[in-house]
């Protein structure tokens, strides 16, 4: 219901719109008759004047009748009976601000109460006549019935009898030569001085904690009197910098008081002024500071709502070595005049005690928990939390307001309730419109572009990086492109160059009000959530600048290096998952680019979505055989096989390389690529095969049953491939080329899993040989291709030399990529496995928790690799006997995969039966045999009857059934194996 008036003459200008970015000027709401019009109108000049004068008094009435003729404005029909109450309203007002206008402070001091008066009956006529419009009975009858109840013609008579009492006295007591101006009328301070200096206005009635500034507060001010004190609060608008002040200020003694409005220049000089009259030691703002520099006693001043950062407040401070200085402000550039506090967000239990008391509910334990869940939603902001209270204590429903909230967020920290506890004027959302309105274009524009990422964790890398991106010359260039391109040019140097000081004045402009935070140790910005979410609800229409946003992200990303995306996707993924970028109407480039983080991210079933709608789109725009279609088709078909998809995985990648080399020939890179690529899933689904679960034996230990697991077609098939491909590439590249031997490379690995021991040694040993030659001992690729051959080793049994391989791959990537790269830690869960086939079980152990404590840090406790590492160090637990701590990591492996894979991925069911094992060893049998009845019942309805893996959970039963005395279902069991066995 609250409004902000437009600018005046006296305000700084609101940035132009010329460009797409800002929100346009909106027009008043239309008025269904001339007489409302006119009086809205009259209203909102009125209300935009009060706005020069700091009497909250008269910006009080004034804005409260605007907010009556709105209120009438939604009166669905019949709102001229309301026309009188109106127009008497609006006279009022229009009386008061010529009163003032021609008398200025004599006039402003006696309609003070009669302001606040009429400011208060006002407010429950607003009430009243929201409440009869939601009532069924017909509307006019109600008005009438109201009008007749309330005596509101009579009310509003005494309130101009009153005026014009008053009119005569100021009138008699007015004298020549002293008319002021509404620009020059004296600030609240000068009244509040006048009346008794020493009082400030009262911290609110409900404020709440904030205990620990205060007590850093109390001890700073009872330090040394022999030297000024000044402290500075800072932070956003809304936080509570004022309220702590003038509870501060409540709690101590001191001799004088002055509080002096800091927002304007000319506030400033007259709260000065109103000083030195009161003091009668002149009428100038350089009186006042005179004597404050002169006078030893214990003073205070408090400049408040100093935000504007174009002002300079060392123009406006005494010039002495003592007294006490308390600044609120917005802006962190003012830390430098002294001590400081960055006032935030409340503690919990403070934020909810204050919820619950400005909604006027009971402090109980189930009202305590329901407003928990509030201020956690409200990110403890005290302003929107004392907004909210209020709006539950005109409801009375504290339960059902975060229903409300949730879809009704920006309308309700946008409205002002009728009652008040303190003199803030602003609602949540209003406050930052203030700030916002005073940024630049391009200010404005970041700050707006940057509430469509994560509210943390952006930096200036995205854009400068952005700014760099050249549109691949196989796509015309698109329109998506152009305003992302006009924005990043206002950074761009003539020659190209990133300007990184031109984005600092920029994000400095920004952080002058507090809209955007910096960490100069993490170099990244972030935004308050609330802000975050205000910052879009500033626009008419959002799609141009989140389709903006995205460009850039995904300008960005393309011009990441392939071995860091993984580390980039655990940064990005916030980013990319809040911008949605699932539209297949995008910038073709950057749909490879966002597939590629989620999937590094392991979010493979959004991967899934994302890449099955790009498919469909470009199938529809270029056709079923485009290059950019056929790409789109392999993703997929990676992403289906890491969701344990394997047969669609299977299926689309021949479906990829029919398509490539009926197009492009047998002998084409990207045929040669998709060749690789299907051989590659073939040996994925090798490796899934040979560790699909673990086996009990009647004494409870794990072994490995090679025969029946063996996934030898599959890898057989992975060979046939990657010969033809090692063939195809050594003849069109070269024997030395990096794609040769990436081929080489692989087709090695494939041969160490068919046990072709002596023909894999012998190939990687050449890669390596090569790739030394070629690239140097420290090259990435060299590093690669030792690692492949300690794995050989590994293979063949040969632990020694795989160790020695990979203590110099470990530290060759510590030394060239650093300890946390996703590299270094995959070399040093390898010398971990290694170790521990030595038994040098300590050092495999306190490896393994590193990797898993950096990946944990490093890719967030879901990611893939970090599960990874959480199975092998609990199967390394297992091994060494600490069956407790394998279980507990275990069940959170289990958990975690069916929370991100579902029931039936072969992840979970691996981890299934691992869990089961270490059960089983710990004697816990039920809970074994719980687990062995879901993975057959799985294994059943993934794979059949007939399928290695179900007889080998058959079996993993029958034992189970054994431990636990169930002769009957065992012997059942054993015969089934026996029969299917038979059948095959």
């Amino acid at each position: 219901m609250s409004t902000t008036p437009p600018p005046t003459s006296g305000s700084p200008a609101p940035p132009t719109t010329g460009g797409t970015f800002l929100r346009p000027f909106k027009a008043p709401p239309k008025s269904k008759s001339d007489w409302l019009t006119s009086a809205i109108l009259t209203a909102k000049t009125i209300t935009a004047a009060a706005e020069c004068a700091p009497f909250p008094y008269i910006k009080g009435v004034s804005g409260t009748v605007l907010i009556l003729l709105e209120t009438v404005v939604t009166v669905k029909k019949n709102c001229e009976d309301l026309e009188e109450l109106c127009n008497s309203a609006t006279e009022i007002i229009t009386i008061l601000h010529d009163q003032i206008l021609a008398h200025g402070n004599t006039a402003a001091i006696k309609f003070k109460g009669l302001c606040e008066e009429v400011e208060s009956y006002l407010e429950a006529v607003i009430l009243a006549i929201q409440n009869l419009q939601d009532q069924s009975k017909g509307f006019r009858g109600r008005v009438k019935e109201f009008l007749m109840s309330s005596n509101l013609t009579d009310e509003i008579a005494g309130y101009q009898t009153q005026i014009q009492g008053l009119m005569a006295i100021v009138e008699t007591n007015f004298k020549v030569g002293e008319i002021h101006a509404i620009v020059t009328a004296p600030s609240f301070t000068m009244i509040k001085a006048v009346e008794n200096i020493n009082n400030c206005p009262p911290p609110s009635r409900i404020f709440q904690g904030r205990q620990a500034i205060l007590d850093k507060m109390h001890q700073f001010f009872g330090k040394d009197l022999r030297s000024q004190h000044i402290y500075v609060l800072h932070g956003l608008g809304g936080a509570g910098k004022t309220q702590i002040a003038l509870k501060c200020i409540e709690q101590s003694s001191f001799s004088d008081i002055f509080l002096v409005d800091t927002s304007k220049v000319e506030t400033i000089e007259t709260g000065l002024k109103s000083i030195a009259v009161s003091k009668n030691v002149g009428n100038s703002a350089q009186d006042a500071l005179r004597w404050l520099q002169s006078n030893h006693n214990k003073w205070l001043l408090c400049f408040d709502n100093a935000d504007d950062p174009r002002i300079n407040l060392n123009d406006f401070l005494p010039k002495c070595s003592h007294g006490n200085i308390i600044i609120t402000t917005r802006n962190p550039d003012l830390r430098s005049y002294g001590a400081h506090t960055f006032v935030s967000d409340m503690e919990e239990a403070d934020a909810t005690t204050l919820l619950l008391r400005r909604a006027n509910k009971e402090n109980s334990e189930e009202n305590f928990k329901v407003a928990t869940q509030i201020v956690k939603e409200l990110y403890y902001l005290p302003l929107a939390i004392v907004q909210a209270g209020a709006f539950i204590s005109k409801s009375e429903d504290l339960e059902g307001y975060l229903a409300l909230y949730h879809s009704n967020q920006t309308k309700l920290l946008s409205e002002k309730a009728a009652q008040s506890h303190d003199d803030y004027a602003q609602t949540v959302f209003t406050t930052w419109q203030i700030s916002f309105n005073q940024l630049s274009h391009l200010a404005a524009t970041l700050l707006q572009l940057c509430s469509f990422l994560h509210y943390t964790g952006i930096s200036e890398e995205i854009f400068s990086i952005a700014s760099k991106y050249n549109f691949p010359s196989w796509l015309p260039p698109r329109e998506e492109l152009e305003e992302p391109l006009e924005f990043l040019s206002h950074f761009v140097g003539p020659t190209g160059e990133w300007n990184s000081l031109k984005f600092l004045d920029i994000t400095t402009e920004i952080k002058a009000y507090s809209l955007i935070s910096f960490d100069a140790k993490t170099k990244l910005f972030s935004i308050h959530p609330l802000v975050h979410a205000w910052s879009q609800s500033t626009l008419p229409n959002e799609t141009p600048l989140r389709s903006c946003m995205s460009s850039i992200l995904g300008m960005y990303i393309t011009k990441i290096p392939e071995n860091e995306i993984e580390l980039a996707s655990v940064r990005l993924i916030p980013h990319v998952v809040l911008l949605k970028f699932v539209n297949p109407d995008g910038v073709a480039d950057f749909r490879k680019a966002f597939w590629d983080i989620y999937y590094n991210a392991g979010k493979f079933k959004d991967t899934q979505d994302i890449a099955e709608q790009v498919l469909k789109k470009s199938q529809l725009l270029l056709g079923e055989d485009h290059p950019h279609t056929l790409l789109v088709m392999g993703n997929l078909a990676s992403t289906y096989f890491r969701l344990g998809k394997s047969q669609k995985a299977e299926g689309l990648q021949v479906l990829v390389l029919e398509k490539h080399t009926k197009l492009l020939g047998e002998d084409h890179p990207h045929t040669l690529l998709a060749m690789g690529n299907l051989a590659s899933i073939y040996s994925k689904l090798g490796k899934s095969q040979e560790s699909r679960g673990a086996e009990f034996s009647s004494a409870g230990e794990t072994h490995q049953t090679p025969g029946r697991r063996s996934p030898r077609h599959t890898f057989q098939k992975a060979e046939e491939l990657k010969v033809l491909v090692l063939e195809k590439r050594t003849k069109v590249l070269g024997e030395d080329h990096p794609g040769t031997l990436l081929a080489m490379g692989n087709l090695a690995s494939t041969y160490s899993k068919l046990g072709k021991s002596q023909k894999a040694e012998r190939l990687q040993v050449l890669v390596l040989e090569k790739r030394t030659k070629l690239l140097g001992e420290d090259h990435p690729g060299t590093l690669f291709a030792m690692g492949n051959l300690a794995s050989i080793y590994s293979d063949l049994g040969e632990f020694k030399k795989a160790e020695e391989f990979e203590v110099l791959v470990l530290e060759k990537r510590t030394k060239v990529l650093g300890e946390d790269h996703p590299d270094t830690l995959l070399a040093m869960g390898n010398l971990a496995s290694t170790y521990f086939r030595l038994g040098k079980s300590q050092k495999a152990e306190g490896l393994q928790v590193l990797v898993l404590e950096k990946r944990a840090k490093l890719l967030g406790e879901d990611h893939p690799s970090t599960l990874l590492a959480m199975s092998n160090l609990a199967s390394t637990y297992h091994d060494l006997g600490e069956f407790q701590k394998a279980q507990e990591l275990k069940v959170l492996v289990l958990e975690k995969h069916t929370k991100l894979l579902g029931v039936d991925h072969p992840d979970t069911l691996r981890a299934k039966a691992n869990l089961a094992v270490t059960y089983h060893s710990l004697g816990d049998f039920n809970k074994a045999q719980s687990l062995g009845l879901e993975i057959l019942q799985q294994q059943r309805k993934i794979l059949g009857d007939k399928h290695p893996h179900t007889i080998l959970a058959m079996e993993n039963l029958a034992i189970l059934y054994q431990k636990l005395g169930k002769q009957e279902e065992m012997e059942e069991l054993k015969q089934l194996i026996m029969d299917t066995k038979e059948s095959l």
